[in-house]
């Protein structure tokens, strides 16, 4: 039976540190109006959060890896507290941004604790399912939180959704502090994510992260111009709302499977998120065909970020938390570098957006034979 109590502190824990990421796109405007800089200004905001997330994740994830678990997920989301409140209170651009520096860096190494905190709290056979049930907070923050954030921020001001997520943190150290059982960290030298990375299999992996975060980006940074290509922007807020409720069927789907086929679960959501984005660009805006195409996308990109990390970790073992730093990097770094292709690829036409972006979630399927999976998705409790 799966320990749900602690399971959803770390959902929950999840669930903030993925508002607190992408909640400035709902805010953008009204942020950019009261800090009196450039809308484009304002969205580098969550492009600097990214790219420090990337560049952080594996070399903090290596240097925590000895702190006790549930301390360190403690001091995390003391952390988000503490820089939500001071985004919440601000003035300055610079403060804003510098703050936001820190809590990517956060986030990078809560993203490697909580996969492995989780499935070294389930029991035997029921990993796939505890760590789906951890990731639900990115989902979930994607078809509720954002809209509710951005409502929120809409309704009264935008430093009130800040302040909001710091509110959240204080019950939820409460929560974490009485829930969650404490996990040892290591106790011997622990393998430091670089030597992870050679691991057989990881690096096959690791390709297949990076070039599907990268293909989803270079479509999903730019779904506004490719709806306007289309003849159907006035459809994006409802495209929206069903690719968001779809993330959360993506993600029961992958974790009711994810225990017995890791390997089919990966390469089917690689599958049908590219399947997706190819008929969107093809709809010729058939509203029918456009929400069809929102609908897969959303199920095979939900669970995608579940599915990668259970994979490292299979593939890792007891060295799970370590190689997890590196699938949040590649990630991460792959979310500004679908920006920036997008960017580039966007004078040529929005048509082209769509069949680059599967092109590249598609590329390492000819990687799929080299992952091999030699152990069961319950290898990493062997760190307990």
């Amino acid at each position: 039976m799966l320990p749900l109590p602690a399971l959803l502190a770390l959902t929950t824990t999840v669930f903030l540190g993925c508002l607190t990421e992408v909640l400035p796109a709902g805010l953008l405007l009204g942020m950019s109006e009261e800090l009196g800089v450039s809308p484009s200004a304002t969205g580098q905001l969550v492009t600097v959060y990214a790219i420090t997330t990337a560049l952080t994740a594996v070399p903090l994830t290596g240097a925590t890896l000895r702190v006790p678990r549930k301390r360190l997920l403690l001091v995390l989301i003391f952390g988000f507290l503490a820089t939500n409140l001071v985004i919440a209170v601000s003035s300055s651009y610079p403060l804003i941004l510098a703050t936001r520096v820190v809590s990517g860096a956060l986030t990078g190494v809560m993203w490697s604790l909580v996969a492995g905190y989780a499935m070294r709290l389930a029991p035997a056979g029921l990993t796939g399912r505890a760590l789906a049930v951890a990731m639900s907070g990115t989902p979930i923050g994607f078809a509720l939180g954002v809209p509710a954030g951005t409502a929120l921020g809409e309704f009264a001001d935008w430093r009130w959704a800040f302040a909001a997520m710091a509110l959240i943190s204080v019950p939820l150290l409460a929560w974490v502090s009485v829930a969650v059982p404490a996990v040892p960290a290591e106790r011997t030298e622990p393998t430091r994510p670089l030597a992870a990375s050679r691991l057989p299999g990881m690096r096959p992996v690791l390709a297949t992260v990076a070039l599907f975060s990268l293909g989803h980006n270079v479509a999903y940074t730019y779904i506004g111009p490719v709806f306007a290509g289309l003849g159907v922007e006035r459809m994006l807020g409802a495209a929206l709302l069903v690719f968001g409720c779809a993330t959360v069927g993506g993600l029961v789907a992958v974790g009711s499977a994810l225990d017995s086929r890791p390997r089919a679960v990966l390469l089917s959501c690689s599958v049908a998120t590219a399947a997706a984005i190819v008929l969107m660009g093809i709809s010729d805006g058939v509203h029918g065909l456009v929400l069809a195409a929102a609908a897969l996308w959303g199920l095979g990109f939900g669970g995608a970020p579940t599915a990668f990390q259970a994979v490292t970790a299979v593939l890792a073992g007891p060295t799970a938390d370590a190689a997890q730093s590196l699938t949040i990097a590649a990630w991460n770094g792959a979310v500004a570098g679908g920006a920036l292709v997008g960017g580039l690829l966007l004078p040529l036409g929005t048509s082209s957006l769509p069949w680059c972006a599967a092109f590249l979630i598609l590329v390492p399927l000819l990687f799929s034979r080299r992952v091999v999976l030699s152990a069961p998705a319950d290898r990493c409790r062997s760190r307990r």
